[in-house]
């Protein structure tokens, strides 16, 4: 069963998606306060940001491996990141994330960092989009289209109602970035193991501009 979630946890997400979907506009809205909706917007974004990554169009753990992290050798479908690691980065590290703010929607500064961590995701997927030579990659169109308008709305929603203070801000804007180190930075820099026997599925290692990556790979 676990081996099963390891390939699929981002299929399992989008129908978690799915039943938020229909959660939110039918019973949550009435059941939850304005600010713990746009948070629960924010987890639902993760979760088609993850399914981007991973399925569709996917492609993510070669584009991460081979043109993010420069590993041309052959382990590149398992080094750095590897099948397990990014389950639990992804998921053991990430769901808690994101869902811990949604029951403390009076901690803006808590809510600004959820929010803000995956905005602050610019800076690897602006680096992978330079190295790989393309305006987009899996995970950048959620970024855009879905966390950066719900971060905005956010700050919009709280200062217009007196809700933000100074302090909320600088820990936010802080945080964001720290949230970056302890969720992605941190597990690759511990989890890495060249023998590590979680391999990607073939099937999902390639996807987004393969032909690009492969390319990448051959060059060096």
């Amino acid at each position: 069963m676990l081996n099963f979630y390891r390939h699929n946890w981002y299929n399992v997400g989008l129908l978690i998606f799915i039943a938020l979907a229909f959660y939110l506009p039918l019973w949550g809205v009435n059941q939850l306060s304005h600010i713990q909706v746009i948070l629960t917007l924010s987890w639902m974004a993760f979760l088609i940001h993850q399914f981007e990554e991973y399925a569709m169009p996917g492609g993510f753990p070669s584009i991460f491996n081979i043109v993010l992290l420069g590993n041309h050798g052959d382990d590149f479908d398992h080094y750095p990141t590897n099948a397990n690691l990014v389950m639990i980065d992804n998921v053991f590290l990430a769901y808690p994330f994101y869902i811990i703010p949604i029951f403390f929607p009076d901690a803006i500064w808590l809510g600004l960092i959820q929010l803000g961590q995956a905005v602050a995701q610019y800076t690897n997927h602006g680096l992978t989009s330079k190295k790989l030579g393309k305006l987009y990659n899996p995970g950048l169109g959620s970024i855009v289209f879905l966390h950066t308008p719900l971060l905005v709305y956010y700050i919009y929603y709280v200062s217009s109602h007196g809700l933000a203070t100074t302090s909320d801000y600088v820990i936010g804007f802080i945080g964001s970035f720290a949230a970056l180190v302890v969720l992605w930075i941190i597990p690759v820099a511990t989890l890495k193991d060249r023998n590590s026997p979680y391999v990607y599925r073939q099937d999902r290692i390639w996807g987004y501009a393969a032909d690009r990556v492969k390319e990448i790979k051959n060059a060096k």
